[in-house]
């Protein structure tokens, strides 16, 4: 769906707004990220991106997942078959991952698990949402029982999480000796 703005003369689709809400959030925060400045960033009126997004919650919600979205289609190469356990999922995602064009985006996670950790609205509710569903796409890469593969997945996600966190705080070389330690490399 498009609008046409009177006296502007451009459409602009949701995924146009969405592209420039995630573009202000990795330059500027989640917690910083507002109809306003979306609307700026884009040079359309606030209502426009109220239009699409209604509510703030709305507007973050959409972000956080086409951050998540991202990530997938980055990792879809990296399993051509299903990983044998959470250590063979963690050597095949993590090269993919450790690379500076991911920084900003799992910044922009981490900022919103801090957000959700003390409680602050979207993001106590949509974090939740997120990781569960990183923890169901992860569970359908790995080999066996359902059980397993959730187990595998949970373990991959957090050892990724860790690896990253450890990445953007106490540089590159930490992250990958981390890696290394963990043969994981």
């Amino acid at each position: 769906m498009t609008i046409t703005l009177k006296g502007v003369g451009h459409k602009h689709a949701k995924q146009d707004l969405l592209e420039g809400a995630l573009a202000a959030a990795l330059d500027d925060g989640l917690s910083q990220l507002t109809f306003g400045r979306v609307a700026k960033r884009l040079g359309v009126p606030d209502r426009t991106v109220v239009y699409y997004f209604p509510t703030k919650s709305d507007l973050v919600g959409e972000v956080i997942l086409a951050m998540g979205a991202g990530l997938q289609v980055a990792l879809t190469d990296a399993f051509t078959k299903p990983a044998a356990d959470h250590v063979e999922m963690i050597r095949w995602a993590w090269p993919v991952l450790a690379v500076p064009e991911h920084e900003r985006v799992f910044a922009l996670f981490f900022e919103a698990n801090g957000l959700a950790t003390i409680g602050r609205e979207p993001y106590a509710t949509l974090v939740p949402q997120l990781v569960e569903g990183w923890i169901e796409w992860a569970a359908a890469l790995i080999d066996g029982t359902p059980s397993e593969r959730r187990a595998a997945a949970e373990a991959a996600i957090a050892v990724l999480d860790g690896l990253y966190l450890l990445r953007l705080l106490a540089g590159t070389d930490a992250a990958d000796r981390a890696a290394a330690a963990l043969a994981v490399n």
